[in-house]
């Protein structure tokens, strides 16, 4: 599935970002292959083999604008691993303990029963759940 640069532009405009050649060239890699996965090192690496040439900052920053505008969902745990997933709608991840990757489980496939009253003033603005995995010696 290749997204047109055309394609690209209007989604980053809509999102009230300027596209640049920088945001443009990311954008392509992030969503043009469907919804994925990435943290700034993979996205950083793919674009280094693609040919583009952008510093590992300069790909922190767009992540973060492009999640800030909507385009994508950050997802972290353990405080030192995040991943920015292009599917922005609601739902689970199983974690991949030994491959480190993040796979999607739907929300119809999990039940969430008895959570504890909210703190006043407060309201839930999506649950996060990530059900780690390893492989079995079988």
């Amino acid at each position: 599935m290749s997204v047109q640069k055309s394609e690209l532009t209007e989604r980053l405009r809509l999102a009230g970002l300027r596209p640049t050649r920088q945001r443009l060239a990311l954008a392509a890699i992030l969503f043009g292959a469907g919804d994925r996965h990435v943290s700034a090192e993979s996205l950083h690496q793919e674009a280094h083999t693609a040919g583009i040439g952008v510093s590992l900052a300069t790909v922190y920053n767009t992540l973060n604008q492009f999640k800030a505008a909507g385009l994508l969902r950050e997802v972290a745990f353990e405080g030192h691993r995040t991943f920015f997933d292009t599917n922005t709608s609601n739902h689970f991840h199983y974690f991949l303990e030994d491959s480190g990757l993040l796979v999607d489980i739907g929300t119809s496939d999990i039940e969430l029963k008895g959570l504890p009253p909210l703190p006043p003033a407060t309201e839930i603005d999506r649950v996060d759940i990530i059900v780690r995995l390893r492989k079995t010696s079988r």
